[in-house]
C-alpha cells in the first residue's frame, strides 16, 4: 500500500519509501526490526483489558495495531499523527483489520493534544516520535495532562546525538589545515553533513541532535512523572543492508536525504566513482558495521 498525491509529505515519503529504499525484500527486514521496537514499548506499557491507549505519532499505526492484537476488542485506541497522509494510511490498516471501531484518529502534533481530555487515558506510547519534536517538554506536559492518575508512558526513541558528533568531528578534520587533505574523509564528511548537523550551532538548533538520554530523563522528571525507568540500548552489528542499490536509496531519518540524492546534488561524477570504489565492497560483503542507539523509557503519573 502506498500514499500518493498532494497529501504525501516528508513523513510518509520516508516511512513508505526511503526507509527501505523501495525494496520489498529489505522492507520486510525493516518491518521485523520496527516490530521489535513496538513490542518493547508495549511490554513497558502494561496494557490490560478495558484500557485506553494513545499512540502518539503513530505513523503506520504499528503500536496501536499490535496493542489491539495483544489486548483484544475491549482496548480503546487513539491514533495521532502530524502527517495527514500517515494518519489516513493507519486508518486504512485499521479498516482492513476490522478494528477501526476501536480507534479514534486525530491529526495533531505530539505537543498539541488538545482534543484529548485531561486525565482520560491509561497509557501514552511513542516510537521514534519525540526525537523530531522541537519542544519535547511541551509534549511530555501534554502526555502528563491526558493521563489518568497512575497512568503510564512507554516510549522508544532513537538517540542520534552521536551521529551529529561524528559529522562535527569529520568537519574539524577536513578543515584542519595542519593535516594533509584526505579525499575520502572529505567526501565522507560531505555525505554525513548532509544528513546530520555538523556544527555546534546547528546541533543546538536540531531536535534530533540537541539532547542526550540524560537530558530526556531530566525532562520526564520535570514534567512530574515518577517511577521512571530508562534503558539505553547500543547495538553494534553488521549492517542489515548488503545491497548497494538499497544503500544508495535509504536514509537514516525523515529529514535526511539518501546517499543517491547526495551524490546527485553534491558529488561530481569522479567523486562518486571514487567514493563508490572505496565503500561498495564493504557494503556488499556484509562487513559494514551499524550502530543503533535507542532509549526505552517507562514512567507513571503519580496517583496524587
Amino acid at each position: 500500500m502506498t500514499i500518493d498525491g498532494p497529501a504525501s509529505d516528508e513523513w510518509s515519503e520516508w516511512l513508505l519509501r526511503r526507509r527501505h529504499g523501495e525494496d520489498p525484500a529489505y522492507a520486510r527486514v525493516v518491518q521485523k526490526v520496527v516490530e521489535g521496537y513496538a513490542d518493547r514499548v508495549l511490554d513497558g506499557a502494561q496494557l490490560a483489558p478495558g484500557m485506553t491507549l494513545v499512540d502518539v505519532g503513530a505513523g503506520e499505526g504499528l503500536i496501536a495495531m499490535r496493542a489491539i492484537d495483544r489486548v483484544g476488542p475491549s482496548l480503546r485506541v487513539t491514533v495521532t499523527d502530524v502527517s495527514e497522509a500517515m494518519l489516513r494510511y493507519a486508518q486504512s490498516i485499521a479498516i482492513q483489520r476490522k478494528v477501526d471501531a476501536q480507534c479514534t484518529f486525530l491529526h495533531c502534533s505530539a505537543d498539541q493534544l488538545g482534543a484529548i481530555a485531561d486525565s482520560s487515558v491509561d497509557v501514552v506510547a511513542t516510537r521514534a516520535v519525540l526525537a523530531y519534536v522541537t519542544n519535547k517538554m511541551a509534549a511530555l506536559a501534554e502526555f502528563f495532562r491526558i493521563l489518568k492518575p497512575g497512568g503510564r508512558i512507554s516510549i522508544a526513541e532513537p538517540v542520534l546525538q552521536d551521529e551529529a558528533f561524528y559529522a562535527r568531528a569529520l568537519r574539524r578534520r577536513v578543515e584542519d589545515q595542519s593535516q594533509p587533505v584526505d579525499r575520502f574523509l572529505t567526501l565522507l564528511h560531505r555525505w554525513k553533513s548532509a544528513q546530520f548537523p555538523d556544527t555546534e550551532e546547528a546541533c543546538a538548533r536540531s531536535p534530533i541532535a540537541n539532547y542526550s538520554e540524560r537530558d530526556f530523563l531530566n525532562w520526564v522528571r520535570a514534567a512530574g512523572f515518577a517511577q521512571i525507568h530508562l534503558q539505553l540500548h547500543i547495538d553494534v552489528t553488521p549492517s542489515l543492508i548488503t545491497s548497494w542499490d538499497v544503500f544508495l536509496k535509504t536514509s537514516p531519518h525523515p529529514w535526511a536525504p539518501s546517499l543517491q540524492q547526495i551524490f546527485d546534488e553534491k558529488f561530481s561524477v569522479d567523486d562518486r566513482q571514487y567514493f563508490e570504489g572505496a565503500v561498495r565492497q564493504t557494503v556488499e560483503s556484509g562487513t559494514n558495521l551499524s550502530t543503533d542507539r535507542a532509549m526505552y523509557l517507562q514512567a507513571q503519573k503519580p496517583l496524587a
